[in-house]
C-alpha cells in the first residue's frame, strides 16, 4: 500500500470514461457536482487529455453550459497496476476513496485468455483491483452485465451469480469470472454491482457510439438491403435468417437511463453493497425488433435495384454470413425475467423510458445515417434532440 496522508478523498475514480456509457457517466456526475478522476489510455491519434476534453466539450455544446474538467490519469488496464506511476498512485490515494470500474470488452468469443474479452474483463479487472488495494480504495462499484445469468430461464434475482449455469459465449463467462473476483477481493469496505441488459442509444436523441445488440440486427438488415430487393428484409425473413423464435423477448435499456441510475447510486451510501439489475420492465418481442429493422432499413437504407446485375437472394446472404450469424444466434435467445427489487427501491424516481416505436426508429435512423460508426463522428450540434422521425 502506498504511504500517503489523506487529504481530500472526494474524487470518484472512473475507468471506461471514453466509451458510450462512460461518456454519459462523466456528464451526469459532473452535472451533480461530483469531482472526477478518469483513468484513460492513449489512442493512436489522441492523448488521454485530448480524449476527455473532447467528451466534455461535446457535452458543453449540447447542454449550453460549462463543465469542470476531470483529472485525467494516463492508464492501461492491460498492464500491471494499470501502468500507473508512483506519482499517480499517490494522487489517487490522497484524493479518491471510491472507484467505478466501467471499462469492458464486448467481444463474444475468445479462446485465448491473453486476448479479448478475457484481457479487459478479467485481467483488466484484476489490475484495477490492484490499484484499489495500493491506494486504499474503500468502495468499489463495478459495471457487470445482466447476462451473467448465462442460459438460465425463469426469474433471475439480483443476489444470484454463479449457480452452475451454462453460458452462450465467452463474454458472459468473462463477466462472471470478473464479478466473482471483485466480490471476493479483500480490503474493500463495500462492493456494489450494476448489471445492465443490452444498452442501446439515447432515449431522446437516438445517439450511440457503439453498434452491438439491437444494432447488430439492424446492420444485418441494412447490409442485406444493398444486395436484395425490398421485401426480402421482411420481419419473418429476418427472424428466419437469424433462427429466432418470434415469441422470444430481449431486454434493451437506453444509455441515458443506465447512466442516470448508476450516477445516482454511486453517490448514495444506502446503495453500497447491493446489486442492481438495470433492466427494462417491458422487454421487446422478437416481432417488435424484426418489425423495427424492416421498417428502418426500408425507410433509411438504399435498396438494391431489381435489375441490378449483382442482385443476390436471401440464401446467398445467409451462406456468406453464416459465421457472423452463428455468433449472434445465442445472443438473440429468449431472455429470463430479471428481478429488479433493489433497482426499484432506490431509483423509483428514475423510471426507465418506454422504448416505443418512435424512440427505436430514432435510434435506427441515427445508426444508419452514421453508417454504424464508419462515417466521421457526429458532434452534439448535429444531433436532433426529440427530432421527429420522418
Amino acid at each position: 500500500m502506498i504511504d500517503m496522508p489523506a487529504v481530500d478523498r472526494r474524487h470518484l475514480l472512473i475507468t471506461g470514461a471514453t466509451g458510450l456509457l462512460g461518456s454519459y457517466l462523466v456528464r451526469d456526475l459532473l452535472l451533480d457536482g461530483q469531482p472526477l478522476a478518469v483513468m484513460v489510455r492513449r489512442s493512436r491519434r489522441e492523448s488521454p487529455e485530448a480524449r476527455v476534453e473532447r467528451i466534455v466539450q461535446d457535452w458543453e455544446i449540447e447542454l449550453g453550459k460549462r463543465l469542470p474538467l476531470p483529472r485525467v490519469i494516463t492508464a492501461d488496464l492491460t498492464q500491471p497496476r494499470c501502468g500507473l506511476s508512483e506519482q499517480d498512485l499517490g494522487w489517487i490515494g490522497r484524493h479518491c476513496s471510491t472507484l467505478l470500474h466501467n471499462a469492458a470488452s464486448l467481444s463474444f468469443r475468445g479462446g485465448d485468455r491473453a486476448a479479448e474479452p478475457w484481457l479487459s474483463n478479467v485481467t483488466g479487472a484484476a489490475h484495477v483491483l490492484d490499484v484499489a488495494r495500493l491506494t486504499d480504495i474503500e468502495h468499489f462499484h463495478h459495471v457487470s452485465t445482466a447476462y451473467v445469468c448465462g442460459l438460465r430461464d425463469g426469474t433471475v434475482t439480483e443476489d444470484e451469480l454463479d449457480v452452475g449455469q451454462e453460458f452462450g459465449n465467452d463474454y458472459e463467462r468473462s463477466k462472471v469470472e470478473a464479478e466473482t473476483m471483485i466480490r471476493e477481493a479483500r480490503g474493500l469496505t463495500s462492493v456494489t454491482v450494476y448489471r445492465p441488459s443490452i444498452i442501446v442509444g439515447d432515449s431522446h436523441t437516438g445517439f450511440t457510439s457503439t453498434y452491438h445488440g439491437l444494432f447488430a440486427a439492424l446492420r444485418l438488415g441494412h447490409t442485406l438491403l444493398t444486395k436484395v430487393v425490398v421485401g426480402a428484409t421482411s420481419c419473418p425473413a429476418l427472424l428466419r435468417l437469424l433462427d429466432i423464435e418470434p415469441s422470444n423477448h430481449k431486454n434493451f435499456v437506453p444509455v441515458d437511463w443506465v447512466s442516470a441510475v448508476i450516477a445516482h447510486c454511486v453517490q448514495r451510501t444506502e446503495a453500497r453493497g447491493r446489486t442492481f439489475h438495470l433492466t427494462h420492465p417491458e422487454p421487446l418481442s422478437s416481432i417488435a425488433v424484426g418489425t423495427l429493422v424492416q421498417e428502418a432499413v426500408e425507410r433509411y437504407s438504399k435498396a438494391a435495384s431489381p435489375d441490378d446485375p449483382d442482385l443476390r437472394d436471401e440464401q446467398w446472404f445467409a451462406d456468406n454470413l453464416a459465421v457472423q450469424l452463428d455468433v449472434y444466434r445465442s445472443y438473440f435467445r429468449n431472455d429470463p425475467t430479471f428481478d429488479r427489487t433493489n433497482t426499484e427501491a432506490l431509483t423509483r424516481h428514475l423510471p426507465c423510458p418506454t422504448l416505443d416505436h418512435p424512440r427505436l426508429m430514432r435510434m435506427a435512423k441515427f445508426a444508419i445515417e452514421e453508417d454504424f460508426g464508419r462515417l466521421p463522428r457526429s458532434t452534439p450540434r448535429e444531433r436532433s434532440i426529440e427530432a421527429p422521425v420522418s
